[in-house]
């Protein structure tokens, strides 16, 4: 785990090597989170300050002592809602260890949990979650930290998903635009699209593509695939792959157009990510 200094603002990252678990401890105070979403389930707590973001068609403040969920692939963003800034932990838990965990407890097979409320006042689950982010980043062994990661995670499902884990979730109903725009979009993330390509893709005019796009995933196609070219180059960096290399491969113009939207999306840098899963927390 390092320790990254920006002006007022540090963060801490921990990456863990074998399993799909993150978790940051930051301090932010001008830094503004840009549009996007995770892969992940996000956990975080607030704990100076507050800080605000734009969520399932609303704006919600998180103050001192209170809990962010975001499902996976929620879009979001991000910035202090206060001249001090805030500090906050947040854990990021993949979608298939989350129902792994979730069936093991129960000792039945469980689909994946939902949370419809991006904000929580809830100090227990607060004070769970600081627990397990001291767990996983403190130097626990790997039982150790198998044990609280269930400990919790029965917690938060069992205390805040408005639908059981055994319900699995329905694929939406999403126009034919939005189809073939992503289908291009997924085909070669690194490509540079035009607008009018991606129009000719759909059989509609730009306005109508941009429109059915930003209404099934909450950002525009530039955003989408500007976010696939980032998760590209997470899992490049996590191999180990020099910084100018990743983001030549993934369709960043050079390395520092990479570190300025990796940072702008997650909080650290593509060099801090990378040194998180291979140094002791």
């Amino acid at each position: 785990m390092k320790h990254a200094v920006r002006g007022q603002s540090w963060v801490r990252y921990w990456r863990s090597p074998d399993q799909p678990v993150e978790a940051m401890h930051a301090s932010f105070h001008r830094e503004v989170y840009h549009r996007h979403s995770h892969e992940t389930y996000s956990f975080g707590v607030t704990e100076v300050g507050a800080q605000t973001f734009h969520c399932r068609g609303a704006s919600h403040v998180s103050a001192q002592g209170m809990v962010m969920i975001f499902n996976p692939d929620e879009p979001h963003d991000g910035r202090a809602a206060a001249e001090i800034g805030f500090n906050y932990r947040i854990i990021h838990l993949g979608p298939e260890l989350v129902r792994d965990v979730l069936s093991d407890a129960q000792g039945r097979s469980y689909g994946l949990p939902l949370f419809t409320s991006p904000v929580i006042d809830d100090p227990m689950l607060a004070a769970a979650l600081r627990g397990l982010h001291a767990t996983l980043t403190g130097g626990a062994t790997a039982a150790r930290r198998d044990e609280r990661l269930t400990e919790v995670l029965t917690l938060v499902a069992r205390r805040q998903a408005s639908r059981p884990p055994g319900d699995p979730g329905r694929e939406p109903v999403l126009p034919e635009a939005f189809r073939s725009v992503r289908d291009l979009i997924h085909a070669d993330p690194a490509a540079e699209l035009t607008t009018d390509e991606l129009a000719a893709a759909a059989g509609a005019s730009r306005f109508t593509v941009y429109r059915a796009f930003q209404a099934a995933v909450g950002m525009s196609p530039s955003d989408y695939q500007r976010q696939l070219r980032l998760r590209r180059a997470r899992a490049l960096l996590a191999e180990g792959r020099p910084a100018g290399d990743v983001a030549a491969e993934v369709g960043f113009a050079d390395q520092a157009h990479l570190i300025r939207w990796f940072s702008r999306h997650y909080g650290v840098t593509p060099g801090a990510y990378q040194r998180a899963g291979r140094t002791p927390a």
